[in-house]
């Protein structure tokens, strides 16, 4: 998939996306960093997120059931896969960012770890696929405890 043919789905996708979160084109704009005119254009067909905007929408919205069924459940290794021009590149990027998080919890396989310099949390199932973030930890274990571990 190229960058223009990933825009292109993210342009198509962002009004379904708002819909999907009961968002509205204030809040769906305000979430993107883009003014509300200029997501009404995108809805509309006359503008495009770009390749920046694009990459807002598949981060902050990556658990979309929209965005998942049109990328798969790994959005970020879609985006990183654009991104990189070559695998080295790719391999090189994913080797380097466990040095940004320190593992703070793990139960059943699914761990919480913890950003070094943002200091904001996120939830990995076992398979490593990030399953929720959070600036709050003990949000994290609840929705762990509630949502994923078999009781």
């Amino acid at each position: 998939m190229t960058k223009s043919e990933f825009i292109k789905i993210c342009d198509q996708s962002v009004k379904a996306v708002r819909s999907e979160f009961s968002y509205s084109q204030e809040k769906m704009s305000g979430a993107l960093g883009i003014s509300k005119k200029t997501l009404v254009e995108i809805e509309k067909g006359r503008s495009s997120l770009g390749w920046a905007g694009s990459v807002t929408l598949c981060t902050v919205f990556g658990e979309s059931r929209i965005l998942c069924g049109t990328f798969g459940s790994d959005i970020i290794m879609i985006v990183r896969g654009i991104a990189f021009e070559n695998a080295e590149d790719n391999i090189r990027h994913a080797n380097t960012t466990r040095i940004w998080w320190n593992t703070v919890y793990h139960q059943s396989g699914y761990i919480i770890e913890q950003n070094k310099v943002s200091q904001h949390y996120r939830l990995l199932a076992p398979d490593n696929s990030i399953l929720a973030s959070s600036f709050d930890k003990d949000e994290l274990i609840r929705e762990l405890n509630v949502n994923f571990i078999d009781k």
